[in-house]
């Protein structure tokens, strides 16, 4: 009797969930996932596959996800048979990004893709994480968030994210803080509004959460509080942040341009400190935006201050802190 598609895939996610418990990741799948993960979060996601790839069949379940983001993002945003197999492997082990993405492709309508144990990939992912959530874990709140809102409920999504935020998930904040920015709720006055924000996205980058810092250093502009603003700004960028460090570099490499752009600038300028910002940003990861800034401004520095900023790049930004990174959603477009 032949083996059906369905039931190879079964059996292989039990040999991946069982390899996964047996031995869990060796140095070098681990070494994989983190290059892999490097890549795709500086939108390299060509280049992270086999990274990836390397650490998803060695059972790790987030590089399996990851394997089908990638996948999905190097076709403009398309689901391709090689991203529905990931998100396959990654769903029939409980990762619901991947459910949802299944349901969002239309994994049950392509072909014979659908659960067993459940009318549809939304319906899998919530009978899944409703019990875990109801039992306290915050991921599964903020995932049921998402969940709810792809069964067209987000009254009940949004009530999760609060619920989320409340226990400390530190991305149910920031995104809670983003939506209150945007008109979310019911406040008395923009103040109340922006106060209720603020605290939200205080609470995230006090715990490490980078975009928090972003949307914190945005909310403190918006209340007037710009040296606060940029000390965040800062730490965005200590913490890996590519957008913080293009900025900062910009504006002390050119305050006057940046702010032309809608932005604005706290600090006095300083053209080698914004070249061997700008020069270490682009050194690292090939960055476009740092590289046009560069030029546009390259006349305002002479050659051996070049010099001096692209040793300064070496002295304080490569190969120093972690890598930089665009800090993509993990379940956006």
């Amino acid at each position: 009797m032949a083996v059906s598609g369905r039931v190879k895939l079964l059996l292989s996610s039990v040999l991946l969930l069982f390899s996964s418990f047996a031995w869990g990741l060796d140095d070098e799948a681990k070494a994989a996932k983190e290059e892999g993960m490097r890549l795709y979060n500086i939108s390299h996601s060509t280049a992270a596959l086999p990274y990836l790839e390397k650490a998803a069949n060695a059972g790790d379940v987030e590089s399996m996800y990851y394997m089908g983001e990638a996948e999905r993002r190097q076709r403009m945003m398309n689901m391709t048979r090689a991203a529905l197999d990931w998100y396959l492997k990654a769903a029939e082990q409980g990762e619901p990004y991947a459910m949802l993405r299944l349901w969002g492709g239309g994994a049950c309508v392509a072909g014979d893709y659908c659960p067993e144990d459940a009318e549809g990939w939304r319906e899998k992912a919530l009978a899944e994480q409703l019990p875990r959530a109801e039992a306290g874990d915050p991921e599964a709140m903020l995932a049921l968030h998402y969940i709810y809102g792809a069964l067209d409920d987000s009254d009940e999504g949004h009530e999760w994210l609060e619920k989320a935020a409340e226990a400390g998930n530190p991305e149910a904040q920031d995104r809670l803080a983003k939506m209150i920015q945007d008109g979310y709720g019911f406040y008395w006055s923009d103040e109340g509004r922006l106060e209720a924000a603020e605290k939200l996205a205080r609470g995230a980058a006090e715990q490490g959460y980078v975009p928090a810092m972003h949307t914190l250093s945005g909310l403190l502009i918006d209340k007037g509080q710009e040296e606060e603003s940029w000390e965040w700004l800062v730490k965005a960028s200590e913490n890996g942040s590519r957008g913080a460090r293009l900025t900062i570099g910009w504006c002390y490499l050119n305050p006057e341009e940046y702010g032309q752009e809608g932005g604005g600038c706290f600090v006095g300028q300083d053209v080698v400190k914004g070249w061997a910002t700008l020069y270490a940003v682009d050194e690292e990861i090939g960055d476009n935006t740092a590289k046009s800034i560069m030029e546009r401004n390259r006349n305002l520095l002479s050659y051996e201050q070049r010099q001096q900023a692209e040793g300064i790049a070496e002295d304080t930004w490569l190969s120093h802190g972690p890598p930089l990174s665009k800090f993509p959603p993990r379940y956006g477009f």
